[in-house]
C-alpha cells in the first residue's frame, strides 16, 4: 500500500480552523450575515472588502469556524490509526467486484462500507476514486447499490460500472451503523462524525495502489448530497463534488423550519443553541459552497424538491459563483434544475457522471 500526501489545490493552501489542515484563530460572521460573501472581518472585527484570494481565504476560515461552532470541531488527524480493513463478503459482477468491508474509523469504532473494484484494471494502472454517500434510508449503502425501491439512487454501482473505484460507507444510524451510539462518542454532532468517517474513506482510496490519489470525487443524494458538500469543505483531496437534492440556504429549507436538522445524526445545536432560528445559526450554504472553490461542483436542484427549495439555490448561486470567478474558474460550477421532485433522474444523473469524467478521467 502507498500513502499519498495531500497536495495544494491550484497553489492555494487550505486552512481550516482547528483541523488537520492548519491552525488559525477565527470568528464566524455575526448572525444574519452569511448571505453576503463580499467581505471578511479583520482582526479588529471590522468589515473589509474581499479583493483578492488572500482576502477570501480569511473569510473561508471564518465560514469553517462558524460551521464548527455548530457541529463541533473536526478532531486532529495528525495521528491516524491503521485502516485495518476486514472483508466479510465479495460479490462478483461482469463489471466489478463488490466487497463488504469494515475499516477502522478511529480506535474502538469500525465503519461499514461497500468497496467496488472495477474489473480490467491493468498492472500499474490507477483509476479515479469516488466516495459515494447514500440518502436517508434504513438500508444505508444498499440504496446506492440498487437494493431499494428507489430506482434512481444506484449511483454507487453505476460509477463502478463506469470504471471508478468506489467506496460507499454507511452513515451513522443506517445500514451497518444502525446501532451507533451517539452518546458514547467524542462528537457533539452526527454531522461531524460523518465528516470524520468520510475522510477515512478518502484515506482508504489514497492508500490503494489502483487509485490515483489526485483524482478523487464525492457524490451523494439528499443526506448524501449535503454530506458530499461537508466532506469537500473539510477535505481538499476531494477534487469534484456532486450534490443531488442536498442543499438550499437555511431560510429556504421548509421555509426556515429547521427541526429536520436537529436529531443526533445531524446537528442538535441548531435547536439547543440557536433555537431553530436560521438567523442565529452560525453558518449557511452560501459560505459552505464557496468554500469548495476552486474545485468542481455539480448540483442537481429539481424544481419540485419539497426539501431543498430550488428558489433558495437560485438566490445563493450567483454569490457563490463570484468566488469561483475570483479563482477565474466559473465554468467548474454547474447547477441543473430538472423538472422533477426530490429525485436524481437518469438524464441529470448521467450529466453528473459526465461532469465527474470531465475532471477526473482527463489529464489536467
Amino acid at each position: 500500500m502507498r500513502l499519498v500526501i495531500p497536495s495544494l489545490i491550484f497553489g492555494c493552501l487550505w486552512v481550516v480552523g482547528g483541523s488537520a489542515f492548519g491552525q488559525q484563530t477565527t470568528t464566524s460572521p455575526p448572525v444574519g450575515e452569511h448571505q453576503d460573501l463580499s467581505w471578511y472581518r479583520d482582526a479588529a472585527g471590522a468589515r473589509q472588502p474581499i479583493q483578492s484570494l488572500a482576502d477570501w481565504e480569511k473569510r473561508r476560515a471564518q465560514v469553517i469556524a462558524g460551521f464548527e461552532e455548530a457541529t463541533g470541531p473536526l478532531p486532529s488527524r495528525e495521528t491516524l490509526p491503521e485502516l485495518a480493513i476486514e472483508v466479510s463478503e465479495s460479490v462478483e459482477t461482469d463489471a466489478y467486484v463488490r466487497q463488504t468491508i469494515t475499516l477502522q474509523a478511529e480506535p474502538g469504532d469500525r465503519l461499514s462500507a461497500y468497496l467496488y473494484v472495477p474489473k480490467g484494471i491493468a498492472q500499474g494502472e490507477r483509476r479515479p476514486g469516488i466516495v459515494a454517500l447514500h440518502p436517508t434510508h434504513a438500508i444505508g449503502k444498499g440504496v446506492i447499490d440498487g437494493q431499494s425501491e428507489r430506482p434512481n439512487r444506484a449511483y454507487g454501482k453505476e460509477l463502478a460500472e463506469r470504471g471508478y473505484v468506489v467506496i460507499a460507507p454507511d452513515y451513522v444510524s443506517f445500514g451497518g451503523e444502525t446501532d451507533y451510539d451517539f452518546a458514547a462518542d467524542r462528537y457533539t454532532s452526527g454531522t461531524m462524525k460523518g465528516i470524520w468517517n468520510h475522510m477515512r474513506c478518502v484515506d482508504l482510496l489514497q492508500a490503494r495502489d489502483d487509485v490515483d490519489g489526485e483524482k478523487i470525487g464525492a457524490i451523494g443524494h439528499s443526506l448524501g448530497g449535503h454530506n458530499a458538500i461537508f466532506l469537500g469543505v473539510f477535505d481538499p483531496r476531494v477534487k469534484v463534488i456532486v450534490s443531488s437534492c442536498g442543499w438550499t440556504p437555511m431560510h429556504d429549507y421548509y421555509g426556515g423550519k429547521l427541526k429536520g436538522w436537529t436529531s443526533d445524526r445531524y446537528i442538535p445545536a441548531i435547536d439547543t443553541e440557536y433555537g431553530l432560528d436560521p438567523n442565529r445559526v452560525p453558518f449557511d450554504y452560501y459560505g459552505l459552497l464557496a468554500a469548495l472553490a476552486p474545485r468542481a461542483f455539480f448540483s442537481n436542484s429539481p424544481l419540485h424538491d419539497s426539501n431543498f427549495d430550488y428558489r433558495g439555490v437560485e438566490k445563493a448561486a450567483p454569490k457563490v459563483r463570484r468566488i469561483y470567478e475570483l479563482y477565474e474558474v466559473p465554468d467548474v460550477m454547474r447547477i441543473a434544475y430538472p423538472d422533477a421532485e426530490h429525485d436524481f433522474p437518469p438524464a441529470v444523473r448521467e450529466e453528473s457522471f459526465m461532469f465527474l469524467d470531465r475532471f477526473l478521467k482527463t489529464e489536467p
